[in-house]
């Protein structure tokens, strides 16, 4: 959902400063969000970037992909993660390791996040309160719905020029055009279907109070997609990245429509 609270300012000087905690219990203050947006084109401000649009990334793979040496990248990463702009993850692994540390993973955080330009604002969450408390919450839905249609518009033909096993791709690159990080993936050996990643949500802390705006968009995803869609995980809910499971269209077709209602899930 694009421009929902696009009456935002972003904030002033007099902002408050986030906190951190040290591993010892004390309470310091972070340096201001701004400052990684004020750094960019700097190293620090594309380091932060590229982990916010691709997700949890290691060191390695940031020094691949900037040409820089690893020792370069994790100063960045080291004055990142004072910031409390990064944490810092232990990889998942997947069977028999071999010696050495597991490798770790940065991710942004939401003071990260908040460091770079969102569309919302206070005075969006008042303005839907309001809503729902005056046409009631049935009205919160409608607005949702009615936004997401301009959005639908204007990617239909993207994705419906796209070939069937290419259109999530589609989908994907059409919303990281208009700031959602977005990109699609399979996985290895399964015909079962895509999933679709969002790594920037320019209204969550919106969504989080009106799931609506998630549930309209995920039916629009559905629509767009001609085929059954289920949201897995969303920023506004806490997570790390609004993922959406596209189920594999042969898969719906050879269900009964009894079994499917419309192809879609929200």
């Amino acid at each position: 959902m694009k421009n929902v609270g696009s009456v935002a300012a972003t904030a002033g000087a007099g902002a408050a400063v986030p906190e951190r905690r040290t591993q010892g219990g004390a309470v310091v203050s972070a340096a201001p969000a701004s400052d990684v947006t004020r750094s960019e084109p700097g190293t620090r401000g594309r380091i932060a970037r590229l982990i916010l649009e691709n997700g949890p990334v290691t060191a390695a793979g940031l020094s691949a992909r900037l040409g820089l040496t690893p020792a370069a990248v994790r100063r960045h990463l080291d004055n990142l993660l004072a910031d409390g702009m990064i944490e810092a993850r232990t990889a998942r692994t997947y069977g028999s390791r071999g010696r050495g540390r597991p490798a770790r993973l940065f991710a942004i955080t939401d003071a990260g996040r908040s460091a770079f330009e969102h569309a919302y604002d206070d005075l969006a969450t008042s303005a839907l309160r309001f809503l729902a408390e005056t046409a009631g919450p049935g009205a919160v839905a409608a607005f949702a719905r009615r936004q997401i249609a301009e959005l639908e518009r204007r990617y239909r033909p993207v994705v419906a020029e796209a070939a069937p096993q290419d259109r999530v791709k589609a989908l994907a690159a059409a919303l990281s055009a208009d700031g959602y990080a977005a990109s699609a993936s399979r996985r290895p050996g399964t015909d079962s279907g895509d999933q679709l990643c969002q790594h920037h949500c320019p209204v969550a802390h919106v969504a989080a109070q009106y799931p609506q705006l998630c549930e309209a968009e995920t039916e629009a995803f559905g629509r767009l997609l001609g085929t059954a869609v289920q949201r897995l995980a969303t920023i506004a809910h806490g997570d790390g990245v609004c993922t959406t499971h596209v189920t594999s269209p042969s898969l719906v077709h050879s269900r009964t429509p009894t079994n499917e209602a419309g192809g879609i899930s929200a």
